[in-house]
C-alpha cells in the first residue's frame, strides 16, 4: 500500500486517467463499430459518412495514447479497403 503522499496522489490520479481512457477507448470502438455496420449494410453514403467520423477518432485516440499508431492505421487501411471494394 502507498504510503507518501505522493504515491496516494498518484494513485488517486491514476484511476481517473484509467476512467477517462477507458471511455476513450470505448467511444473509438463505437464509431469503428458503426462503420462496419455501414460497410456490412453495403450502403455506400452511409459507409462514406461513417468512415469520415471514425477516422479523426481514430486519430485522436493515437494522439491522446489510448491507442498505438500502427493499430489506428491499420483499422482505417482495412475499413477504407472494404469501402473501396463496394464501388
Amino acid at each position: 500500500m502507498a504510503n507518501t503522499p505522493q504515491a496516494k496522489k498518484r494513485i488517486r490520479r491514476n484511476d481517473r486517467r484509467a476512467a477517462i481512457n477507458t471511455n476513450r477507448v470505448s467511444r473509438i470502438r463505437t464509431f469503428v463499430k458503426k462503420a462496419e455496420a455501414a460497410l456490412e449494410s453495403g450502403d455506400k453514403a452511409a459507409a462514406q459518412i461513417a468512415l469520415a467520423a471514425m477516422q479523426p477518432e481514430l486519430a485522436r485516440g493515437v494522439a491522446k495514447g489510448v491507442l498505438h499508431k500502427n493499430t489506428a492505421a491499420r483499422k482505417f487501411a482495412r475499413l477504407t479497403k472494404r469501402f473501396a471494394a463496394l464501388a
